[in-house]
């Protein structure tokens, strides 16, 4: 998460400041939009392929692959920076790069943890991991900046070491059990049972939907180097303080679940938390003073990690694990569309409207439809706890007794 934010701070810095050059500030807002929806494009596309391969391939060596790939785009980044041969053309041509690489390794990843942690622990696994996930995007923007003005290839150099420490992390992961596959059905009615899945789980689908039009209408990341440079006018380091901002809320809530996760009421939970993230953004939008953006970007981030901790929990714990990999793509997909299609959708009203405007309409449109998601699926409202049904216990059962099976056959044939 340090290599990809830092990345991404830094890759949407050299856009705007490239198109400063030869445009208005809404005009360049508006290729910072254009970022999101390149990154979004491959993952849109390549959804039912990812889930499918999450499922079907070995987990481990999807991560391995994918990050090795991300490390050699960092580097590749850190040379042309360097020799002062970033465009904006190379920039969109990484981005869509980058955004393949996260289709693939989305699913495989979120797919991987409910293998190696046991049931109970999984919330607070998901608590962990995001404090891990958060640090990083603390840490990566924040010391992207002074980097970046240290030697504009710096960060990427880091970023591309970080990589590669983090795919020979992976190679440690010793092989996990999985579910069997009912291979009597054709690669396009597994994805379509994937799908059909999320359709049919009226609290699965309300829990990623709503997160979809929530972080779609509200998020407020693509337009910091914006409010950093000509609003705030808080330069590199105000642009590291307010990317890290959002992540310094996540942080502090993620540890508070750590060690006393959430067990109550969890619905409810996510819908005032995505509530309070409307108000945050339409706070970020109206400051002119950098201290009080920071303060409503980390309660957004804050707002975020609720919702992402209870949506994470209930996927997790309401899939069985032989769908685990599709269902985690559509989740990513709706995730991407809410972050990176997000980003152009903002883009586009900073352009028409200015990214004040932009801002404040995004916060308050995430009030409005938290509202409505409340009505159209009171599953979300009606859940309790993070108990998975029956089906999936019964699913995970029969994979614990598969496990046996084979353990004891490879002794006795030894």
């Amino acid at each position: 998460m340090f290599a990809l934010y830092a990345m991404m701070l830094i890759l949407g810095w050299q856009a705007y400041n490239i198109a400063r050059e030869d445009m208005g500030i809404g005009a360049s807002a508006g290729i910072l939009g254009l970022l999101g929806f390149l990154q979004f494009i491959p993952l849109f596309i390549l959804t039912p392929l990812v889930g499918w391969v999450a499922d079907r391939m070995d987990r481990r060596w999807i991560v391995r692959i994918v990050l090795g790939v991300q490390g050699m785009i960092a580097a590749l980044l850190a040379l042309l920076t360097y020799n002062d041969m970033v465009s904006l053309s190379s920039i969109y041509i990484i981005s869509v790069a980058l955004g393949i690489c996260r289709a693939f390794l989305g699913p495989a990843m979120a797919s991987l943890a409910p293998n190696v942690v046991p049931k109970e622990s999984i919330p607070r696994a998901i608590a962990l991991a995001t404090i891990a996930w958060q640090v990083g995007v603390i840490a990566g923007p924040g010391m992207a900046g002074p980097l970046y003005k240290v030697a504009p290839f710096l960060p990427y150099a880091i970023c591309a070491a970080l990589y590669l420490l983090a795919m020979l992390a992976v190679f440690l992961i010793t092989p996990v059990p999985r579910s069997e596959i009912d291979r009597s059905k054709g690669p396009l009615r597994q994805v379509l049972d994937g799908l059909s899945y999320v359709g049919t789980n009226k609290l699965v689908l309300g829990a990623i939907t709503l997160d979809l039009l929530v972080m779609f209408l509200a998020g407020a990341t693509a337009m910091i180097p914006v409010f950093a440079r000509d609003i705030l006018n808080a330069g590199e380091i105000g642009l590291s303080l307010l990317a890290a901002s959002p992540a310094i809320g996540a942080v502090i809530v993620a540890t508070i679940f750590s060690f006393a996760p959430l067990s109550r009421n969890v619905g409810n939970v996510m819908l005032v938390s995505m509530a309070i993230f409307g108000l945050a953004t339409i706070g970020f939008g109206f400051s002119r003073w950098l201290p009080l953006s920071m303060l409503c970007l980390g309660i957004c981030g804050a707002a975020d990690m609720f919702g992402v901790y209870v949506r994470s929990s209930l996927i997790q714990l309401h899939t069985p694990d032989d769908k685990r990999g599709r269902v985690n793509a559509v989740s990513q997909m709706t995730i991407s569309a809410s972050n990176e299609l997000g980003d152009a959708f903002s883009g586009g009203l900073a352009l028409l409207f200015g990214p004040v405007a932009a801002i404040v309409a995004g916060g308050t449109g995430a009030i409005l439809v938290t509202g409505l998601w409340s009505r159209l699926f009171p599953q979300l409202g009606a859940a309790k706890t993070f108990d998975p049904p029956q089906e999936v216990l019964d699913a995970e059962e029969k994979m614990r007794r598969n496990v046996t099976r084979d353990d004891e056959t490879t002794k006795k044939g030894l």
